[in-house]
Parts: C-alpha cells; sequence; structure tokens
C-alpha cells in the first residue's frame, strides 16, 4: 500500500532532510521542526541529492525502515547520502545551497514475475545469491527505459549479468514510491 503523507508532512521531512545537511557541515546540532504524528510511521525511505543542472550527487537509503520513524530516519538517509555514498566524494559546505532534495517512502516489496513489472510505477529488487541490487521508480522514468532495459540495469546494479533477471534463481521485487521534492 502507497504511503501518504500531507503537504506539511512532506516540508518537515525535506526541512529535516536539509537541516541535518547543513547542521553537519556547520559542525553545530541540527534544529529540527516538531514532528507530526504521520511521520511516526515506520517505511523504507531513500533521500537523493541533485545538482542544481539536475546531477545525481548522492543517493542513500533503508529498505525497511528498521523500526525508526520517517522523521528518524530522513535525517540519516540524508546525512548518509551527502558522506557516504561511496560514488561521490562528501559534500561540501559551498554545495549544499545548489542541491535539491528528493525523498521516496517505499510500500512493501512483493515478488513478481518480469511481465508484472511497470517500469515508472514499480522500484525493483532483483536479488541473487548475497548480490542485490534496487532502482527507484523514477529511474526508468529519467532515463526512458522499457521493462527490459530496466530489469537489465537492476541486475548490473546487483553486480550480476545484464540478463540474469531472465535465469531461475533470480529473485524480482517490486515496489512503490511516495516521491517529493523540494
Amino acid at each position: 500500500m502507497d504511503m501518504v503523507l500531507s503537504e506539511a508532512g512532506k516540508a518537515c521531512l525535506l526541512a529535516a532532510a536539509r537541516e541535518s545537511i547543513e547542521a553537519a557541515l556547520e559542525k553545530r546540532q541540527p534544529r529540527f521542526r516538531d514532528s507530526a504524528p504521520e511521520l511516526e510511521a515506520s517505511c523504507g525511505v531513500f533521500v537523493t541529492l541533485r545538482t542544481d543542472a539536475g546531477e545525481l550527487r548522492g543517493c542513500i537509503g533503508n529498505l525497511s525502515g528498521r523500526g525508526k520513524s520517517l522523521y528518524e530516519l530522513v535525517p540519516e538517509m540524508a546525512l548518509a547520502s551527502a558522506f557516504e555514498d561511496p560514488r561521490f566524494a562528501p559534500v561540501l559546505l559551498d554545495e549544499i545551497k545548489n542541491l535539491s532534495i528528493e525523498i521516496s517512502t517505499l510500500s512493501e516489496f512483493m515478488e513478481a514475475s518480469p511481465e508484472d513489472v511497470v517500469p515508472g510505477r514499480h522500484g525493483i529488487l532483483i536479488r541473487r545469491g548475497r548480490n542485490s541490487g534496487l532502482l527507484l521508480p523514477q529511474v526508468a522514468s529519467e532515463q526512458g527505459w522499457d521493462r527490459e532495459q530496466f530489469l537489465r540495469h537492476g541486475c548490473l546494479k546487483a553486480g550480476l549479468a545484464q540478463e540474469s533477471w531472465k535465469e531461475d534463481g533470480t529473485l524480482i521485487s517490486v515496489f512503490t514510491a511516495l516521491v517529493f521534492r523540494e
């Protein structure tokens, strides 16, 4: 089931994400707004940072929420996106004003066959053995990928051969996401 958040709840989470990064960069304690009851929900969440040119600058998330509320988890994932994404150098103080923040709250994961995957609606989690790779629903739309391209890229993200999605033993799960940004 898709998560529903009010505009005020979305704004509160976006502000908490930005404040956590700015406070870390300025070496001070974050000053968060009061939470709202709707933000006590626990679910998977990803925080994505983009430059003003729209380029990816960091994206880290948690698949399950680990029993933490959204209000607790979003600042943690914002910090991880800014400072721990191994694909990028840590965000610098002079960069933060030019970065936009996008938050994706995840639905529950459901096992699926390749034919069930709807690019632009579903995100995918590809697993085989110890390998796994996740692509958020918006990635297929942003890249213009069809189902097969989306599944191939999910396999590559998992460190598998791109056609592994066709093989027995490769598990495909789908999910949806509520995506909102500054």
